[in-house]
């Protein structure tokens, strides 16, 4: 209840950015934090950073990305590569007057992130990403060969591809049972469904929440996808290919502004998907040359919401450096 309260002190409308209508959070004044969401979420993820970043003297800016919650979701997978949501979020800065601002991303939103600060690194003073670290393009293999090869055709990903597959699969199941099984996902193997099992199936739904979340807070995740549906969300995944080929120019190219990476000790895929191996060792930090690496311990994929002080004053350690 008393997070729903100072919830109620956050101010949320809708601008027009790079031909959508976005929606926005906002909270406080002083220099800018963005904080970008992931998959499936929404800007409610960040309700324990919003008042706390406020109340330290930042103008805290959390949208719905393209697809989510209530921005607009255009239908066609090839309208969400990274360079459309860059443009939103470039737009959106531009609505602001914002010359440089500090970027926080979770999941799609560190991916978000990591190319916003690729892209446009006059327009970044630092960026935090969670959970997902930017990653080489290869030159040889789109990405989702890679994770076919990789993971099979029952990886989560491979599943999603395609149109329809993962939205009907989700149908057989109340919203607020979808949340359950991905917000409160404790695996740490890569998410590969048994044959002939859709991954929604796969997941499990816990038989009680743990201590980081309610069931209101659940179920307010549960009500906004049920407006938005998750076809926004899902051609992410769609457009991965898309984003391979348009991704090109940028072979190998470095990730220049300050940067820290935070992920879980039992995120997916950290121990046995090598990203422990990568983001500890030397290819990680030459293609991301000024970045700190932050490991949670006991902290799963949803560390922002899972240890929200923890997450909170590792954005505020890092920001505050370079204000």
């Amino acid at each position: 209840m008393m997070m729903m309260m100072m919830m109620s002190e956050v101010n949320e409308h809708r601008i027009k950015s790079n031909g959508i209508w976005m929606n926005i959070a906002e909270q406080g004044t002083g220099p800018m934090v963005l904080l970008l969401h992931g998959f499936p979420e929404f800007w409610f993820a960040w309700r324990h950073q919003i008042p706390v970043l406020a109340k330290h003297g930042y103008h805290v800016v959390a949208p719905d990305l393209r697809g989510f919650g209530d921005s607009d979701s255009p239908i066609s997978p090839s309208s969400y590569t990274v360079h459309h949501i860059v443009g939103d979020l470039i737009g959106l800065l531009d609505h602001f007057g914002q010359e440089q601002v500090f970027v926080v991303g979770s999941d799609w939103g560190a991916i978000a992130a990591w190319y916003l600060s690729l892209f446009r690194p006059d327009r970044v003073k630092g960026v935090v990403c969670l959970s997902a670290p930017f990653a080489r393009r290869s030159p040889s293999i789109s990405t989702l060969q890679s994770y076919k090869q990789m993971f099979g055709d029952d990886f989560y990903i491979a599943q999603f591809q395609k149109s329809g597959r993962a939205e009907q699969a989700f149908a057989r199941y109340d919203y607020l049972t979808v949340m359950k099984k991905f917000l409160l996902i404790n695996k740490t193997n890569m998410l590969i469904a048994p044959p002939g099992m859709e991954i929604i199936d796969y997941l499990e739904t816990p038989s009680y929440l743990p201590p980081w979340i309610s069931e209101d807070e659940l179920q307010v995740f549960a009500d906004k996808f049920q407006e938005s549906g998750f076809t926004g969300g899902l051609n992410y995944y769609r457009a991965i290919d898309i984003n391979w080929e348009l991704l090109s120019p940028w072979q190998e190219s470095k990730i220049t502004v300050p940067a820290k990476f935070i992920i879980g000790e039992y995120d997916i895929g950290f121990e046995v998907g090598g990203i422990k191996e990568y983001v500890s060792g030397n290819m990680f930090k030459k293609i991301v040359p000024n970045v700190e690496v932050v490991i949670v311990e006991d902290g799963h994929h949803y560390i922002h919401q899972e240890k929200p002080q923890q997450v909170t004053m590792e954005i505020l350690s890092f920001i505050k450096k370079f204000q």
